[in-house]
């Protein structure tokens, strides 16, 4: 945790908070309290992704320093969990590893927010979801989308398979069964990584992308971690997990043209970068179109975790506190804590122009 890097956007938040009028970009000394500003109190509920979990608890460790009287409170169950509890009024704030769908947006109903008010939708954390698996002796693999396709699809079910072993030269692939590991709750990271599978290999994933895992076989595990244990704790285990999550565990470098680009921030940004924001949204919904087969060398398995509140809230006050809340969490100090603390890739000037934008119509 840097306080001293987040001065002048600190005394902003702390002495200002209800103004929130762009010092968030503020490098500068602190600013003068202002005759009547308010410190914020209350309490903070969000709910959701689970990928984003640890990115939340660094963010809310520094913004409870920097506002000793707010307390926010993040529950990691997952991205189709939190967009229930958010679409029911059991939070004040949404984590979702994919934006509320125009047939979502268009039911409305938020009951937190008020009558007729429309949700804002900020991608706020871009990472690189890892293919992991568990080989004793190997630490990386080269696979194309149609091989990663085919072993989840469960049509490629040993790891010496000729379709692996033609794209790792000169790795000794052991003789053992392949087996896949999927999450078993409705995931905004399943969504994100089937459709990289039907986006980039659709000849041999021939099913939608979904929140929900398509195939009743396999191996499931609820949550991120539970991903990620069932692959640590098994034998020829293959998953997928944000990338701040892999740990020891091997990871697949996947194939772009001619080349094998593991994962990276940078280069999970680069997809983000390129892809088009959803037509037909309001300025203050940044829902992006994720294009996951690019011509350059970009890693194209990339999660965007969208922070998610109403455009207007029924409580002024709470409405006071998420916008706070987000304007950190986008700023440049918000974003350099994530990328510390959870390995995720600081959003775009552009972006940021953008989500500032936006999050000024909070009310």
């Amino acid at each position: 945790m840097n306080i001293t890097r987040a001065s002048g956007f600190t005394a902003f938040i702390a002495a200002s908070a209800l103004v929130l009028t762009g010092c968030a970009a503020n490098e500068g000394a602190a600013p003068e309290e202002t005759e009547g500003a308010v410190a914020l109190e209350g309490t903070l509920v969000g709910a959701g992704s689970s990928a984003v979990g640890a990115a939340q608890e660094v963010w809310i460790a520094e913004f409870q320093t920097i506002n000793e009287g707010v307390t926010v409170n993040y529950d990691p169950t997952g991205s189709g969990a939190g967009r229930e509890t958010f679409l029911g009024g059991g939070s004040d704030f949404a984590g979702t590893d994919r934006a509320f769908n125009d047939e979502e947006v268009a039911a409305g109903g938020f009951a937190s927010c008020a009558p007729d008010s429309g949700i804002v939708q900020l991608p706020l954390y871009i990472s690189p979801i890892a293919v992991i698996f568990n080989l004793e002796g190997i630490d990386e693999l080269n696979m194309s989308a149609e091989v990663i396709a085919g072993i989840f699809a469960e049509q490629i079910t040993n790891w010496n398979d000729p379709a692996i072993a033609e794209l790792n030269e000169g790795v000794e692939l052991p003789d053992l069964a392949i087996t896949p590991v999927h999450r078993s709750d409705d995931s905004g990271t399943t969504e994100n990584f089937t459709d990289y599978l039907a986006q980039a290999a659709p000849e041999v994933w021939t099913y939608e992308a979904d929140g929900v895992w398509p195939l009743d076989s396999g191996e499931a595990a609820q949550g991120t971690s539970g991903v990620v244990d069932a692959v640590t704790n098994g034998t020829g285990t293959i998953g997928y997990a944000d990338a701040s999550r892999a740990g020891e565990l091997g990871t697949v470098a996947v194939q772009i043209g001619e080349e094998f680009v593991p994962f990276s921030p940078e280069a999970a940004a680069a997809v983000v970068d390129a892809s088009p924001f959803v037509e037909g949204r309001p300025d203050f919904d940044l829902s992006i179109e994720l294009d996951r087969t690019p011509d350059t060398a970009a890693y194209p398995i990339v999660l965007v975790a969208y922070l998610v509140g109403c455009e207007t809230y029924n409580d002024a006050e709470q409405a006071e506190l998420v916008k706070a809340y987000f304007t950190y969490m986008a700023s440049p100090e918000g974003q350099a804590t994530a990328a510390e603390g959870a390995g995720s890739a600081p959003i775009s000037d552009a972006l940021f122009e953008r989500v500032t934008a936006a999050i000024e119509v909070i009310s």
